[in-house]
């Protein structure tokens, strides 16, 4: 496309936008919300009408011998020779305490899944509002976002789920106190998978977020590498906290992908601050 187009084409998107009035931006901002919540109600009463699968094979998944980060790991054990890292967790149950807390929980597990679910498309809306607002060129740099964002929000989930949920889980639920018979809650299992799923899909935007911090000149790749030492530390106690379990492997299962998404961003922000410098005229 021509050079003088494109100029033709910003003045028009930002004509566009400056035409609407403030209700006009409103109005476009509540019809997106409105497809947001109903794919999100869509797909949460999906979630609530398949109650035995969801539960059997995704919430209680974690907790079972037999699941596949457990087979995983003892197949990796006989192949490096290392017994140890076989791990087989012990069988336990919940049970609720309040009359009303397995229709609650139900509800909640229901709700959360069906946000991980609709995140995509709910970004997706998000990016369909802000980007009429954008320049072509802007638009242009900013091309797959929603895939990104949203492939790295999908694997910091499954990575809580698959990695972390299934060690921790295990070694809280079973662990003993002289004089102590352990009762675990359903509500208190819920609480602690979300923990450890959730916000791990948030800590996984962390490259987006830093993108967006060298774009404006808050962050520098500079300052990064400044604090690597610091965020290795840092890493590692939240990697310790996340995974209480003694196998120093499966803490590392933790801290290395985490420290991986800091070497990420290290390199998004070394682009975003070299391109910027060529960007900017020459004295």
């Amino acid at each position: 496309m021509p050079l003088d187009q494109i100029d033709l084409d910003e003045q028009y998107e930002v004509k566009k936008t400056d035409e609407m009035s403030f209700w006009d931006h409103i109005e476009v901002l509540r019809w997106h919300l409105i497809r947001s919540l109903v794919v999100f109600v869509v797909l949460t009463l999906i979630v609530f009408a398949n109650k035995d699968f969801v539960f059997n094979q995704i919430i209680y998944g974690p907790k079972q011998s037999n699941f596949i980060t457990f087979k995983v790991m003892c197949r990796l054990a006989e192949w490096l020779h290392m017994p140890s890292l076989c791990y087989t967790p012990k069988e336990w149950r919940t049970v609720t305490i309040a009359l009303s807390e397995a229709f609650f929980v139900h509800m909640q597990v229901s709700i959360v899944v069906g946000f991980i679910l609709s995140f995509p498309y709910i970004f997706w809306e998000f990016w369909r509002f802000i980007k009429p607002g954008l320049f072509h060129k802007e638009v242009k740099a900013a091309r797959g976002f929603v895939a990104i964002c949203s492939f790295l929000f999908l694997t910091g989930v499954l990575f809580g789920y698959y990695v972390v949920s299934p060690f921790a889980v295990s070694f809280l639920a079973t662990y003993d106190l002289p004089d102590n018979q352990a009762m675990n809650s359903l509500g208190s299992y819920i609480d602690f998978i979300t923990m450890l799923t959730l916000p791990l899909g948030i800590i996984f935007e962390l490259p987006v977020v830093i993108y967006f911090l060298s774009k404006i000149g808050i962050v520098t790749p500079e300052f990064l590498r400044a604090y690597r030492r610091h965020t290795v530390v840092i890493i590692l106690i939240v990697a310790g906290i996340i995974t209480p379990s003694p196998d120093i492997f499966s803490q590392m299962m933790v801290a290395v992908p985490l420290y991986g998404l800091y070497e990420i961003s290290i390199v998004v922000s070394g682009r975003v601050v070299k391109k910027r410098m060529e960007l900017e005229p020459r004295v």
